[in-house]
């Protein structure tokens, strides 16, 4: 009998010690988001209609996790003011937008796309400029980082420092200034409008141009329509935020895809062409 309570005892703490397996990470927070508060829970997909399949541990699922402010919470921009088209906000992503007029549209997917690859792989995480230099994280830490002189961005070295969320912050800041939507739609890779999954990019690259963020994907398996919600931030630089569908108010944030033969798809704040849509590789 005391041997049995010894062993369910030892059973026990080895249940107790077991790791639980890891979630998605949001490193800028100090404590991880309350289930209620992440963007699956908030934004249920339209009626009749399922979130598409992601992989454990994607981009894709560590977007549906990310954290939003209370509802109601109004998007400002970088510098406490509030952004005049409230009516296209559905929702506000709790990450701050900075305190420079930097972190725009094109930096906003930037930032979430470092945050995640932060959370799983720092050594994955790179940005091209607009002149196309490769600006590698693992570099920046290393002591290896860019100046620009005139048109030219040339090789420049700095302290080494350890790879910290607050590296993370310094290293994005110049590429925040020197990458664009330029630069952006040369760093995805085309995709069908047809095909789109959580973490793909409509972008069109230019100035100006404009980049929108899909953040999660559902499918009516019965019609085969599919459903997109959309992260943003604008100029000037604010918060990153849900677009609410201001044309179809029943859909509430999310985005009926446009059937073959479109051309165009709409955006609250901007007209994308419907082959501007680009995956991360």
């Amino acid at each position: 009998m005391q041997v049995n309570s010894l062993v369910s005892g030892c059973l026990s703490s080895l249940v107790a010690l077991a790791p639980t397996p890891p979630g998605p990470a949001y490193p800028w927070l100090a404590t991880q988001p309350a289930l209620a508060q992440r963007l699956a829970q908030r934004m249920a997909p339209p009626a009749g209609s399922q979130r598409v399949a992601v992989a454990a541990g994607s981009w894709g699922e560590w977007l549906r996790g990310l954290p939003l402010r209370p509802a109601g919470t109004p998007a400002r921009l970088y510098n406490g003011q509030l952004k005049d088209n409230q009516a296209v906000v559905a929702a506000v992503v709790d990450i701050d937008p900075g305190t420079k007029d930097l972190q725009q549209c094109a930096d906003a997917v930037m930032r979430l796309r470092a945050e995640y690859l932060f959370s799983v792989n720092p050594n994955k995480i790179h940005f091209h400029l607009t002149t196309g230099y490769d600006a590698w994280f693992s570099d920046f830490v290393a002591g290896r980082t860019f100046r620009v002189k005139g048109e030219d961005v040339l090789p420049a070295d700095k302290p080494t420092e350890a790879p910290t969320h607050a590296a993370l912050g310094r290293y994005l800041l110049p590429v925040f200034g020197y990458a664009g939507t330029l630069s952006l739609s040369r760093e995805v890779q085309p995709v069908p409008l047809a095909q789109v999954q959580p973490g793909d990019v409509l972008v069109h690259g230019g100035r100006p141009g404009h980049a929108v963020l899909i953040a999660d994907v559902a499918t009516n398996a019965r019609t085969g329509q599919r459903y997109i919600l959309l992260a943003q931030s604008y100029m000037p630089a604010q918060n990153i935020h849900l677009l609410r569908n201001v044309d179809q108010p029943a859909l509430g944030a999310w985005f009926a895809v446009p059937g073959p033969g479109a051309t165009e798809f709409d955006t609250p704040e901007w007209t994308f062409a419907c082959t501007e849509l680009g995956r991360f590789d």
